[in-house]
């Protein structure tokens, strides 16, 4: 037996509990607050869930600010997205397994069929590897083919550590405060040119993380 292998099946095996018990921790000593959540209750009642999009960095405790009847999450295909899909399931969320470098297609047809059923859809479509904040056309085709709408959700924090990686993750810190904020439904219009489809999504995106920023800053504090 290889030491490495060996190695990455203890880290495998023993980092997602940690992580999820860290992110537990760190929401729970943040006093955090949802906007709007009640509009996508709304869209849900009509008919089938939505599509969720946040950007890559926010991702920490994105899953605790989610209250839906479940989802599926496309998740990478490589050994960060392992981890991510195993820590995942602690919080009841299910995932698809793909990216645009490995499993692509596969992975978008299996997130068509769930869009087929009444599960959300959770993408961040800056994701993997990015460019940062740069949504790629997967979430468009996606809402093309499903007919769902696209929700912008995002989270934002008063307290906390940007990393000097592609997407500048955001590590909240304890004690501080959190706003979580889903903004308004895009939906695709029949005819409509892709790249319009994905303005107003990018548009959308950005108010809603500016509406977020801006509730923290009511309270006299800035985001991290």
């Amino acid at each position: 037996m290889k030491k490495g292998g060996f190695l990455e099946r203890c880290l495998t095996a023993t980092l997602p509990p940690i992580a999820a018990a860290l992110m537990w921790s760190v929401y729970h000593l943040n006093r955090c607050e949802v906007l709007d959540e009640e509009q996508v209750d709304i869209l849900r009642r009509e008919g089938r869930g939505v599509i969720l999009s946040f950007w890559h960095e926010q991702l920490f405790l994105m899953v605790l600010g989610y209250h839906g009847p479940g989802g599926r999450a496309l998740v990478s295909g490589s050994r960060d997205g392992e981890l991510l899909a195993r820590t995942m399931t602690f919080f009841g969320l299910g995932v698809v397994r793909g990216s645009s470098r490995r499993g692509g297609q596969a992975a978008f047809r299996e997130m068509v069929q769930f869009g087929k059923g009444p599960l959300d859809l959770i993408i961040t479509p800056d994701g993997p590897t990015g460019p940062r904040r740069e949504l790629k056309d997967g979430i468009v085709e996606l809402a093309r083919i499903t007919g769902r709408p696209v929700v912008p959700l995002c989270f934002v924090s008063s307290r906390g550590h940007r990393f000097a990686s592609w997407d500048r993750f955001v590590l909240p810190y304890p004690f501080g405060r959190g706003v979580y904020a889903y903004g308004e439904a895009i939906r695709y219009l029949p005819g409509e040119a892709i790249e319009s489809f994905k303005g107003r999504i990018q548009a959308a995106m950005d108010a809603n993380e500016a509406r977020a920023i801006a509730r923290l800053e009511s309270y006299g504090l800035r985001a991290v």
